[in-house]
């Protein structure tokens, strides 16, 4: 009852459904009872009226009364006694099973209820033209048992419609709920990066004010997303002159005679303006991959990217002995911007070198999958934990005990393209069964030239 009272309390809908029910409940109720007692009298007026027709044509037929010595006891309920008024004082006995009843004689003229042994009788008393005084009597309980029947033939449709009714009221307000639910799950399938406005023509006029809020909303965090990335983008941009005059000026000072000891520092500092570098380009690659421009798309050859990347990033690779391997069985053409595939690619390599061991293995491959072109770019490193797996796309988050330098923007810099351009990535393992090494699949729309 506690659970209830608490849905009913958080749920609009379902305060809503039990208020209409309740509402329908107590007027069905109210209705039911004044339709029973309405019909209910008039059944008794009716039979009232029945008994002044016979009365009437006894009158004008000037029939003659003859009375049965024996009553049927299937009609003793139901039957019309008639008879002379004066006769009640000839009754033969005190009960109601023959005729003449005992009516008093003393009757008036009308409608009036008798009690004859017991039991209640409805009896009109009429003059006749001749001036006899007749009387057209009925037992009250079987008037009262065809009044009942026809008052609960009368209510019979409210208690048929009533759940009926209910039923139709409960599924009504679902649907009235819908859009709130449709708008909801709408919502709820979002990207983090679509942050256009929600459309509102079609909603019902109690919801647009809070569509327009959240419309609102989503202007404010976007201008605010905007606004910090341009932050980003323009701090790295201006942080780039001077490592560049900083690299420079240590490229000359290597070039100078110096002691071994100025010379063994030197070589820190480099590597490190070095880094500072590269983490910049990233910085600006991550702002323009955030960037809620879409950059034209066009179709990119899968063969000449891998070259390009390659071609880039083999020194790299010499340096700790790696072998490269590239795996198509036939070029693909995929659809999206070159400048975005190559900045993938290249991430996704850059990574495979720097976190396999010398001597070690990456394979680049292509295949088509489903309609798709699948690139999968594979290492033999340790790989990456499946509780990590998720949480390595975001900025800066880089996996716990590994040496290698980095500045863990380089998975968030694919997942923003990705998610930009409506590819798909999956990372696992090249090989399951040991959970050793990266396998990252991307799959991109196929060229249907």
């Amino acid at each position: 009852m506690d659970g209830f009272k608490k849905r009913l309390s958080e749920s609009i809908q379902l305060r809503l459904s039990v208020t209409l029910s309740l509402a329908i409940l107590v007027v069905a109720v109210v209705a039911g009872i004044f339709a029973y007692v309405s019909a209910f009298d008039e059944a008794h007026e009716m039979q009232d009226d029945t008994l002044r027709e016979m009365a009437e044509l006894f009158d004008r037929q000037h029939m003659t009364l003859k009375y049965p010595e024996t009553v049927a006891e299937d009609d003793d309920e139901s039957r019309i006694i008639l008879q002379y008024l004066a006769d009640g004082s000839k009754a033969t006995g005190k009960g109601d099973a023959g005729t003449p009843l005992p009516f008093p004689t003393t009757l008036a003229d009308g409608l009036t209820t008798v009690p004859i042994a017991g039991e209640a009788f409805r009896v009109l008393v009429k003059t006749t033209a001749q001036g006899e005084r007749i009387a057209v009597a009925q037992e009250t309980g079987a008037r009262d048992k065809d009044a009942r029947a026809s008052a609960l033939r009368s209510v019979l449709p409210f208690l048929v419609l009533l759940p009926v009714l209910l039923l139709v009221v409960g599924d009504l307000v679902r649907k009235l709920f819908r859009p709130i639910a449709t708008l909801s799950s709408e919502i709820d399938r979002r990207d983090e990066q679509e942050l256009h406005p929600i459309e509102e023509h079609h909603l019902p006029v109690e919801i647009r004010p809070f569509v327009v809020a959240i419309n609102r909303l989503l202007t404010r965090v976007a201008q605010s997303m905007e606004t910090q990335r341009r932050f980003v983008a323009d701090a790295a941009h201006e942080l780039r002159s001077p490592l560049t005059a900083l690299s420079l000026q240590a490229e000359r000072l290597a070039a100078a005679d110096m002691p071994p000891l100025a010379r063994e520092r030197l070589v820190p500092l480099r590597r490190g303006i070095e880094r500072g570098r590269n983490l910049i380009d990233q910085l600006l690659t991550l702002a323009k991959a955030q960037s809620a421009s879409n950059p034209a798309v066009s179709t990119v050859s899968v063969h000449d990217v891998y070259r390009r990347v390659l071609e880039d990033l083999m020194p790299l690779a010499e340096i700790k002995h790696l072998d490269i391997g590239v795996e198509i069985e036939k070029d693909l053409q995929v659809r999206i911007n070159a400048i975005d595939l190559i900045a993938v690619v290249k991430n996704l390599v850059d990574n495979a070198i720097r976190y396999t061991p010398e001597h070690g293995r990456v394979d680049l491959s292509l295949v088509m999958d489903k309609g798709e072109a699948l690139l999968q770019i594979k290492d033999s490193g340790p790989g990456i934990a499946l509780e990590e797996q998720g949480r390595v796309f975001d900025p800066f988050y880089r996996s716990l005990g590994t040496d290698e330098s980095g500045s863990g923007l380089g998975l968030s810099i694919v997942k923003a393209i990705v998610d930009r351009t409506g590819a798909r990535v999956r990372l696992g393992f090249t090989d399951e069964q040991a959970q050793r090494g990266l396998c990252v699949s991307l799959w991109l729309s196929v060229s249907k030239a």
